[in-house]
């Protein structure tokens, strides 16, 4: 053990040498990367043994990955590790990495039920980790450089997106086993957390019903939404987490909308024709087979992206508007980062799929209120870190005084591994 990483982690509070030996042993570890294939094949036969083999791979994976995120924490500047809400988040990490390291092999299913429940309160203990690290980084962006601070966000939540979807998909293959034979159309089109045929035009009419839906209330009724228009390859799909794919374009068409309504509104008194409908949002789906991709293109005419804020467009720390936003965060409590979240005053305004993943306690079933005017500025930097956990890709190109393109690009075989940050590039770093 190095010299300069005992007093780094010396310097962090509440620690001790037996902790500090427990994290650097784990540490040493790497985490085992899988990929979409690898968890459909697993979950489609599933035998008790295979159960356990999940279950193991959970319990190694889990303490191994958190342990690279409290590292991450101990080598920030001792004035941003010990900020209020990141500390409050070391703790949350903390505890949770000693809980599940402790955690004996699991060989029965009584023993993957408690396991289970462990799991689902860790999950559910977590829900206030992404705000609490929004503020922690917003406020402590005049202490670290802004691109450091921004790479160390980014592999955050990269890799609690990774302990989510190994935990998640645990947590449902363990409701599949047990229900066996009890609900067959479940099974053809989910295994466990992952939609075998998420058909891309399908996600896009959901999203944008629940987002018009959400954004009329915002407005208010008299508000006259943009429509939504879909062409190209309305039938390309693929396998794919579908809590992912729709946070990510729910926030995209959230951004579409706000922006044309706004626009549509600044212009009404001035236009000759005031009762003319905003411009349509259009949405192209291509599918490549030579690259074998599915391309969603988001095109709207909601005036662009100001100059002043492109600049900071995928940044957690920076921008003209961190005051505000760190106001809007503390309004949220609890973010799951997923569509959900967009929900207005604890109403239920319908789901947006009714097949959702078979684990009770997945992000998704996590409902907290979120005005969709409520700005966090966490949207397309959060959508981005999504779309490329998957080795995908989420661009955006703004035409300012016109309107904006955004363009996510998702592999189609579901054979790419999470995209994590291995312990060779920590070191590197």
């Amino acid at each position: 053990m190095s010299t300069l990483f005992i007093i780094q982690l010396q310097c962090v509070p509440g620690l001790t040498w037996s902790n500090v030996n427990a994290i650097y042993r784990w540490v040493a570890k790497e985490a085992r990367p899988i990929s979409l294939r690898q968890l459909m094949v697993f979950g489609r036969s599933l035998t008790e043994s295979r159960l356990m083999s999940s279950a193991n791979y959970v319990r190694t994976e889990l303490p191994t990955r958190i342990a690279h995120r409290i590292r991450d924490m101990q080598k920030l500047p001792y004035v941003v590790v010990t900020n209020k809400h990141i500390n409050e988040v070391y703790d949350l990490y903390y505890t949770a990495f000693d809980t599940f390291r402790k955690v004996k092999e699991v060989k029965t299913l009584d023993e993957n039920d408690r396991f289970c429940d462990t799991i689902r309160s860790m999950l559910k203990a977590h829900l206030t980790v992404i705000p609490k690290l929004a503020m922690g980084i917003l406020e402590s962006s005049e202490l670290m450089d802004p691109a450091d601070l921004d790479k160390f966000m980014n592999t955050i939540l990269r890799s609690r997106i990774s302990r989510r979807v190994i935990a998640e998909q645990h947590l449902a293959i363990t409701d599949t086993f047990h229900a066996a034979g009890f609900s067959p159309r479940a099974e053809s089109e989910f295994v466990g957390e992952v939609f075998l045929k998420c058909v891309a035009k399908d996600v896009v009419e959901r999203c944008g019903k629940t987002i018009t839906e959400f954004a009329q209330r915002a407005y208010g009724p008299e508000v006259v939404m943009p429509e939504i228009k879909i062409d190209g390859h309305l039938d390309a799909n693929f396998p794919y987490i579908l809590s992912h794919l729709e946070y990510v374009i729910g926030e995209l068409l959230r951004n579409s909308i706000q922006a044309v309504v706004e626009k549509h509104q600044r212009r009404k008194d001035k236009d000759t024709n005031p009762d003319r409908p905003p411009p349509p949002i259009e949405v192209t789906i291509c599918e490549s087979p030579q690259s074998q991709n599915v391309i969603i293109r988001i095109s709207d005419q909601g005036g662009g992206i100001p100059r002043d804020i492109m600049p900071h467009l995928w940044s957690f720390s920076k921008g003209p508007a961190s005051g505000q936003l760190l106001v809007n965060l503390k309004q949220v409590p609890k973010l799951a980062a997923t569509m959900q979240e967009l929900q207005v005053d604890g109403q239920h305004p319908g789901s947006v799929n009714p097949s959702f993943g078979s684990s009770s306690l997945s992000s998704l079933a996590t409902l907290t209120s979120r005005p969709p005017n409520l700005r966090l500025g966490m949207g397309l930097p959060l959508s981005r870190v999504y779309a490329e956990y998957w080795a995908g890709v989420l661009s955006l190109h703004s035409l300012e005084g016109y309107g904006v393109d955004v363009f996510l690009q998702i592999s189609k075989l579901g054979n790419k591994n999470e995209q994590l940050t291995t312990r060779a590039t920590m070191d590197a770093i």
